[in-house]
């Protein structure tokens, strides 16, 4: 199983987030949002520890991982309508069809749709890493 199937799978069987009230949980899940709307708006989340690789999801990491899944969707027949074309000729013309998009992506309850989902999924392992970078630059 590839990186892509495993992140399909993880986003299909995902469950609603424990819920907790510990600083580190309540911390790490704003990271994760504030991280997944700077995706959303086409920017990188990158981050660095002290004396390590810089890491995060490049904007083109997040785009790649929603053409794959929108590409699993649509061989997997789960798009009954042309969403795609539409969605090509209205962006060609200068606007968006936002049910093309809508049916492309399928239903999510989360804030930020099913976007906000495949980038959370992306940036779910970095975010332990992400919170002990910005502790240690609170510390400068």
């Amino acid at each position: 199983m590839n990186a892509t199937q495993l992140a399909q799978l993880r986003l299909e069987r995902r469950l609603p987030p424990l819920l907790s009230e510990s600083p580190h949980d309540n911390a790490r899940a704003e990271w994760i949002y504030n991280a997944a709307e700077e995706l959303l708006r086409g920017n990188n989340v990158s981050f660095q520890r002290r004396m390590r690789s810089p890491q995060g999801v490049a904007a083109e990491e997040f785009a790649l991982a929603v053409d794959e899944y929108v590409n699993n969707r649509l061989a997997d027949s789960e798009v009954h309508t042309p969403a795609l074309g539409w969605l090509l000729i209205t962006s060609a013309i200068g606007s968006a069809d936002k049910t093309a998009v809508a049916e492309l992506l399928g239903n999510s309850d989360h804030p930020l749709g099913k976007l906000g989902e495949i980038a959370e999924v992306l940036l779910e392992p970095l975010a332990d890493d992400a919170l002990i970078a910005q502790a240690e630059d609170a510390e400068l």
